[in-house]
C-alpha cells in the first residue's frame, strides 16, 4: 500500500516537544511520528502475541487466573526478602 496523508490534531505542548525531538535527531516531524506509529503497531503485536501464547500455556497447564496471581504473590514476597537480606 502507498503512502496516505492523514491529519491529526494534536496539542501544542505536544507538537513542541515531538519537533524538539525531530530536531534533535535530524528527523522531520513526519519521519518521527510515522517511526512512533510503527513502533506502537509492533508493540501492540508482539503483546498479542505474549497473551496469546500465555492463554495457550494456561489451557495446556489448566491455570486459572487465581494460579497465576498466587504465584506472582510468592515470587514479590521471595525477591522482597532477597532485597531486604542485601
Amino acid at each position: 500500500m502507498g503512502s496516505v496523508k492523514v491529519s491529526v490534531f494534536l496539542q501544542g505542548e505536544l507538537i513542541a516537544a515531538i519537533d524538539k525531538i525531530a530536531k534533535k535527531a535530524s528527523r522531520s516531524r513526519s519521519e518521527l511520528l510515522r517511526e512512533a506509529a510503527r513502533l506502537y503497531v509492533e508493540r501492540q503485536q508482539k503483546w498479542k502475541e505474549i497473551f496469546s501464547f500465555a492463554q495457550k500455556v494456561a489451557r495446556e497447564w489448566e491455570l486459572t487466573e487465581e494460579d497465576v496471581t498466587a504465584e506472582i504473590q510468592v515470587h514479590r514476597k521471595e525477591k522482597a526478602k532477597v532485597e531486604k537480606a542485601s
